[in-house]
């Protein structure tokens, strides 16, 4: 089931839903109006940008393959 953001149209309330059935009605739960956007999402990845990297120079993560192609 995935979860989306929100924006609603009338108060500008941001919350987020889980959705089950895309026929769902999505109603704000500030204000109750029913004209809500659907957002982009800004997903969360496990780290720390400020981590250290291995003697052998692959870090474990991100890049388009876990580091080990030749985009840097």
């Amino acid at each position: 089931m995935p979860i989306y953001e929100y924006i609603c149209a009338d108060c500008n309330e941001r919350f987020e839903k889980i959705v089950i059935n895309k026929q769902q009605e999505i109603c704000c739960p500030k204000c109750s109006s029913k004209k809500a956007a659907i957002q982009l999402s800004v997903f969360a990845t496990v780290g720390s940008s400020h981590s250290s990297t291995p003697s052998g120079g692959f870090s474990g993560g991100g890049g388009c393959c876990g580091g080990g192609c030749s985009y840097h």
